[in-house]
């Protein structure tokens, strides 16, 4: 026995230097391979892009992480607590690598068939950045021996800080401040105890034990981590037992009600990936545009509501898919559920299929199961797919995939997806700054921005800068043009024989440009180009930011008959808003870094002379017509809907009305609407016009947007004067001259010169004969 004895304690004894020897010999080997973990002197984590409204309304994140780098002293303590108890009991108390823990786990797993693990949150640290996660020797003491170097060159703090903000916690969420966002919707700093045990629970198995995953796994692990802390002494019985009986309000699995920019935060990551590259994705930029929450959200719903307006006008084009349904039971939901996944909703356009349908009622079900009941008007639009000869296409029936919606009244309705696509924007005339964009009815449909990206005929809303052009050339709002018929041939037009029409497809004879404007007379707006020059108007044009090439020097130029963006078109309104000054739409107004220091930052906008573009006078004057427009001519809807006196604009419709626009605003706010078809089209049989369609969706954004804004009053230029109620230029108003039909008056001084004619100047006497000559 003592032989037995003797060998077996010499085996031990060799077996424990052998491993003590190779264990040495492989830290002699590894450590010179180890990184240099002075790297975290500066520790920069990956951090999304994330981009802002000027009031700081979160619209878009990018990247592959979400992470909010947080300070140690911003953490609650309630957190911290959490995270020690369940990761690393003894964390304030070893050098790195605890011996306790790892004997207990030794233990533990010979007793128990276990793999409890003795990584230290040191030791996960350096696992984290460093190393991989493969279970072998070599890592396990590589990790270990950076756990000791870790130690030795930085404090506890800054280590429990690191992992705090590194580790991962499922969702795309890195660190506890970003899954306090994902799994509550709510800043770290506000957890309670309940919420920071429930996340202290997640390292350990983040994407199965999340509680959006697993619900019940994810709540054992936050009792167990309630129960450790009581065992540490960091949490009374009490608070304990109060925790665990608290409810926790997870955020929805998919967003909650958000701000809809997602046009504006794409546009703005193209933006930093061109100057960034995929640093952009991982440096914690923070991008400031100058969106106003409150502004944007009316500008997405005014244009979600004009489209589905729209829609209710049109043909019952049929479901969006037709499915075989089984009688009821757990696969009848397996169905419905594999019929939705294809035709996911579109925020308020929900997707359902039909159970039932007969001529009076349509029971619909959704992914939750409850069936739903559509009657009266909500039949309305599918009245055609509910008649009993409706052809198989069109027909509502069971198992078809359909769009339903709520109505005000809280009623069911069926609709469809608009085909149709609209364009919204708004920018301050005094600086540029757009403060909405909503470049199409749903960005997860159509990633095309409309507002930037569509090139489109303008239609009658270009007239106004034909005008303007016009009142630099002698024009005035009360010379008389007539509404006759007009034909020219090819050598006119640029293309082929021309026989123009307006839009109600008669005449009225002699009227002045004021009434023309109102009415939207094409036949005056064309002689008025003939008379002043195609080529001249084409480079008047240009001082609203619209490119020459694009508005050929034509006489269908006086139609809108060039291409313009509505971004394009709010720059070139923002011109007659601001007294005649440009302004270049500007969208970020802010880049900062991860920790805060500004980067970029737009400087604010002076409206100097420098700036300006067209006289103050001729902008005046152009107010003045585009304010009798909404008041008495073809955008009158939009005072009836405001009943305010400072608003101005122009309706646009363009030939086989292809697209509609209404171009306004009042002295603080620009807004363009547009709406048509990708593929160009008529929009709908009867047509419609940008009175009927686009109108409606600026008038709806101006009733928010302007809320509040007090009316703001008409300031008179000394170069104008008024005389029997219109205004005119004041060196040359009625008795001034040729103003009243004599030849006598002379050119004022020589303004600056655009393509060989005075500009701003007194009409010579061969104009205003041209002028004369119109009234035939």
């Amino acid at each position: 026995m003592k032989r037995v004895l003797r060998w077996t304690i010499g085996i031990a004894a060799g077996g424990a230097l052998a491993s003590l020897c190779a264990v040495g010999i492989a830290i002699a080997v590894l450590h010179p391979r180890l990184p240099d973990v002075s790297s975290l002197d500066d520790y920069r984590p990956r951090q999304p892009l994330r981009i802002y409204t000027a009031d700081d309304v979160l619209i878009g994140e990018f990247g592959e992480e979400r992470r909010t780098y947080t300070p140690l002293d911003q953490i609650p303590q309630a957190m911290k607590n959490a995270v020690i108890a369940v990761e690393d009991a003894r964390f304030y108390a070893h050098p790195g690598v605890d011996p306790i823990g790892l004997l207990r786990a030794v233990v533990a797993n010979l007793r128990h068939g276990l793999h409890q693990g003795a990584s230290t949150i040191t030791m996960q640290v350096a696992r984290e950045i460093y190393l991989s996660q493969e279970r072998t020797l070599t890592r396990k003491l590589s990790e270990a021996m950076l756990a000791f170097e870790l130690e030795r060159r930085f404090g506890k703090d800054r280590i429990l800080e690191i992992y705090l903000n590194q580790i991962f916690l499922g969702r795309r969420a890195f660190g506890f401040a970003a899954a306090s966002e994902t799994y509550f919707g709510k800043p770290l700093q506000q957890v309670t105890l309940a919420e920071a045990a429930m996340l202290a629970g997640l390292p350990k198995a983040p994407q199965a034990n999340n509680p959006v995953v697993n619900p019940r796994r994810a709540r054992a692990r936050q009792l167990y981590v309630l129960d450790r802390m009581q065992e540490a002494g960091m949490i009374t019985a009490e608070q304990a037992a109060a925790a665990k009986k608290e409810p926790l309000q997870l955020r929805a699995p998919s967003d909650p009600p958000r701000l809809h920019a997602e046009y504006v935060a794409e546009t703005v990551r193209q933006m930093m990936v061109a100057q960034y590259g995929k640093e952009a994705y991982t440096r914690g930029f923070k991008v400031q545009t100058s969106l106003v929450a409150a502004d944007q959200s009316a500008a997405w719903q005014a244009l979600r509501k004009g489209l589905l307006d729209y829609e209710r006008r049109q043909p019952w084009r049929g479901p969006e898919r037709f499915v075989e349904l089984p009688a009821d039971g757990a696969a009848l939901d397996d169905a419905v559920d594999e019929a939705l996944a294809g035709h996911p909703d579109s925020d308020e356009l929900l997707a359902a299929v039909v159970l039932e349908a007969d001529a009076k009622t349509v029971t619909a079900v959704r992914a939750d199961g409850e069936p739903l009941r559509i009657t009266d008007a909500g039949l309305r639009l599918a009245q055609p797919g509910l008649a009993p000869r409706a052809a198989p296409n069109l027909r509502v029936r069971r198992g078809a995939v359909i769009r339903i919606a709520k109505t005000p009244q809280g009623a069911w309705e069926i609709l469809q997806m608009p085909q149709a696509e609209g364009a919204f924007v708004a920018l301050d005339p005094r600086d540029g700054a757009v403060k909405a964009l909503v470049g199409g009815f749903d960005f997860g449909r159509n990633q095309f921005n409309h507002v930037t990206q569509a090139w489109r005929q303008p239609g009658s809303s270009f007239k106004p800068f034909i005008y303007s052009a016009a009142l630099a050339k002698g024009f005035t709002p009360a010379t008389l043009v007539d509404d006759a018929p007009l034909f020219y041939d090819s050598a006119a037009t640029g293309s082929r024989p021309w026989e123009p029409k307006n839009f109600d497809g008669g005449f009225d004879g002699p009227m002045t440009l004021r009434r023309a404007l109102e009415l939207s007379k094409n036949m005056v707006t064309i002689r008025v180009l003939e008379s002043i020059g195609p080529r001249y108007a084409q480079d008047w044009i240009t001082r609203f930011g619209f490119e020459r090439g694009r508005h050929p020097a034509y006489l269908p130029m006086a139609l809108g008959a060039g291409a313009v963006t509505p971004m394009q078109m709010a720059g070139a309104y923002a011109v007659f808003a601001n007294g005649g000054f440009r302004v270049s739409p500007r969208l970020v107004t802010r880049i900062t870094d991860a920790r805060g220091e500004v980067l970029v930052e737009a400087p604010p906008v002076a409206l100097d002379e420098s700036a300006r573009v067209i006289p103050e006078r001729n902008a005046f004057v152009m107010r003045s017509l585009l304010q009798s427009v909404v008041r008495h001519g073809s955008g009158v809807k939009a005072w009836q809907a405001l009943r305010r006196d400072d608003l101005h604009g122009k309706t646009g419709t363009t030939n086989d009305s292809v697209d509609t626009w209404f171009a306004g605003f009042q002295p603080t706010q620009v807004g363009i609407a547009w709406i048509g078809y990708d593929t160009p089209r008529q929009l709908g049989v009867r047509g419609e016009t940008g009175g009927s369609l686009s109108l409606p969706v600026w008038t709806g954004y101006m009733q928010a947007a302007l809320r509040g804004v007090p009316v703001a009053p008409m300031t008179v230029p000394d170069s104008v004067v008024q005389v029997d109620g219109e205004w005119y230029y004041d060196d040359y108003a009625p008795g001034h001259g040729i103003a009243s039909l004599g030849l006598d008056a002379k050119p004022a001084a020589p303004a600056e010169t655009l393509a060989g004619a005075p500009v701003g100047a007194v009409p010579t006497d061969q104009e205003r004969l041209r002028i004369l000559d119109l009234f035939r």
